[in-house]
This record gives C-alpha cells, structure tokens and sequence, in this order.
C-alpha cells in the first residue's frame, strides 16, 4: 500500500498478535516488528511499531479501568460485611 494508505483494523489487530506471539522467537522486539511487517506486507515497520504501542496503551487503559471497577467491588463487599456484622 502507498504513504498514507490505511490499513483494515482487522491488518493491524493480526499485525499486533503476530507481533506478540514471535517476540520471544526474535533477539529483539524490532526485530520481530521487522519480521511481521514483511511477512504481511506491510510498507513500513514504523507502521506496525505505532500499532504495537498503541495496543499497549489501550491494553494498559483497559487493566486500569478492571482494576477501578475491581476496587469499587470490593469496597462495596467490604462496606455490606460491615453493614451486615453491625446489625448482627
């Protein structure tokens, strides 16, 4: 594909995996970049870096957001046991 060109979501969400899964297969994590962006096809390798870090970011925002909610449970269960040991 030319500069500029977008790629489907569904390139990019295989690009990242791939990425992943052949990292410990690779001396470095470039190194694997380098390799699936060739094996795919892919113009640039810069491309499929971006992609890589942007899927860490939205991986790490995703655990953010579990782990809140995951508190706020837990404070919730917490608050129910104090609640209910109190009028015991």
């Amino acid at each position: 594909m030319s500069r500029g060109a977008s790629y489907p979501p569904e390139m990019r969400e295989r690009a990242v995996r791939l990425v992943a899964e052949s990292r410990d297969d690779h001396e470095s994590e470039w190194a694997a970049i380098s390799s699936v962006t060739a094996k795919l096809g892919i113009g640039s390798t810069e491309t499929v870096r971006k992609w890589v870090r942007r899927a860490e970011v939205e991986l790490a925002a995703l655990e953010s957001g579990y782990a809140r909610r995951l508190h706020e449970a837990r404070t919730a269960v917490e608050d129910a046991v104090d609640t209910f040991d109190a009028e015991v």
